[in-house]
């Protein structure tokens, strides 16, 4: 362990009007400082996550984190970008310049706002994170990549509509709890299941329960170094972190196997030293639910073709062996690209020191993540425990 989070902030998720990229950069990014008890003085680096791909007319935004206060003048500044993981990415860059001794004190911001844009390029620009030579014709974009990797799950594995919709009911459950959510509605199991004027069919098999929502928001967070972490009023450990890219083209591998993911988790939990059942919650990435019943199987948790058996027999409901999605994850909180990443990271910081009200899972001392770009393309896994 070589880095700890101590302070983070996260606005609400959701169709923001009044807000604006930057406007969300500098409530997160002031709240963070704050919260972590530094002035913007101590700030050693900045990373910032930041998707954009055409949805914000302003690009180029790294130095808009600098209209958070003056003091950030000439502080070393960096967007990065993965595509849905874009969040994590900038988490892990934050843990490597703390590894390196380059920096002290990190702050990592993720903002994305989408819903200014039309529904129709909101597909386009999503689509970019696939292989444009050989997917960019697909119907419905992103939703038809996932649509087409369920129907294909379906036919090897057999009809999974009742996995998904428990998962879509497990997820739109727990984030009810959640003050940041997007969707804070229960919809149950039926709603979920059955194709109705309100949860239509969107790309294959999958519905609009089975698919994450179009948001705005912003999520912040400092990291530093372990001693300076155990001075700190909070601290949370980045006990193992891996991150592993695999080939765009779908044509290129096994899109049933999210081997990425696979190789990920398993490079983190060796790090750490731990088995998947020794996480007292996982915040995946359910960008739709056919992602989520695959990375059970790909962490874990059930035997290839067998992930249904994890929703159905409760394994990953909130009060289940190992709760998945306690925030209600993308699907109930919402999924604004750059900064899903780092709100996975603050949710399960809440998670481990308590601070997480209703959607608390009793005597959580270890959080999983995973965070995944494209269709299991870029993929990242962080293992978080407590300090303090």
């Amino acid at each position: 362990m070589s880095a700890a989070i101590i302070g983070w902030a996260h606005t609400p998720f959701g169709k923001l009007e009044n807000e604006t990229v930057e406007s969300l950069i500098v409530q997160v990014a002031t709240a963070a400082i704050k919260d972590a008890g530094i002035g913007p003085e101590d700030v050693d680096e900045i990373v910032l996550g930041h998707y954009n791909a055409g949805f914000s007319p302003q690009d180029f935004t790294a130095s808009l984190v600098l209209q958070a206060d003056p003091r950030l003048r000439f502080k070393p500044t960096t967007r990065v970008e993965n595509a849905c993981a874009t969040g994590s990415a900038a988490v892990h860059q934050a843990v490597k310049s703390i590894r390196a001794g380059q920096a002290r004190f990190v702050l990592v911001v993720g903002v994305e706002q989408m819903t200014k844009t039309p529904g129709k390029e909101i597909g386009q620009y999503l689509l970019k994170a696939s292989y444009l030579a050989e997917e960019g014709d697909t119907p419905n974009g992103f939703a038809g990549v996932f649509g087409k990797i369920a129907e294909s799950y379906f036919q090897r594995w057999g009809d999974q509509s009742d996995a998904l919709a428990a998962i879509a009911a497990k997820n739109h459950k727990n984030g009810v709890a959640n003050p940041y959510a997007q969707m804070r509605k229960d919809f149950g199991f039926e709603f979920c299941r059955n194709e109705s004027e309100k949860n239509p069919f969107v790309a294959g098999p999958l519905k609009r329960t089975d698919c994450s929502l179009v948001s705005d928001g912003a999520a912040a967070m400092v990291v530093t170094d372990m001693e300076t972490a155990l001075g700190a009023k909070k601290a949370i450990a980045f006990r193992a972190m891996a991150h592993t890219q695999d080939f765009l083209p779908l044509s290129k591998r096994d899109i049933l196997k999210f081997e990425g993911c696979q190789a990920a988790w398993k490079q983190a939990l060796d790090k750490a030293g731990l088995g998947i059942f020794d996480l007292d919650l996982v915040e995946t990435h359910d960008c739709f639910t056919i992602a989520e019943l695959i990375e059970y199987e790909a962490m874990g948790i059930a035997a290839p073709g067998q992930g249904a058996r994890a929703i159905l027999d409760g394994v990953t409901t909130k009060d289940g062996k190992l709760p998945v999605n306690p925030s209600g994850g993308l699907k109930s909180k919402g999924h604004p690209i750059g900064a899903t990443g780092v709100s996975m990271h603050v949710m399960s910081a809440m998670q481990l020191t308590g601070t997480a009200g209703d959607m608390q899972v009793k005597d959580a001392e270890v959080a999983g993540i995973f965070n995944m770009g494209g269709a299991a393309v870029a993929n990242y896994v962080s293992v978080l425990q407590a300090l303090k």
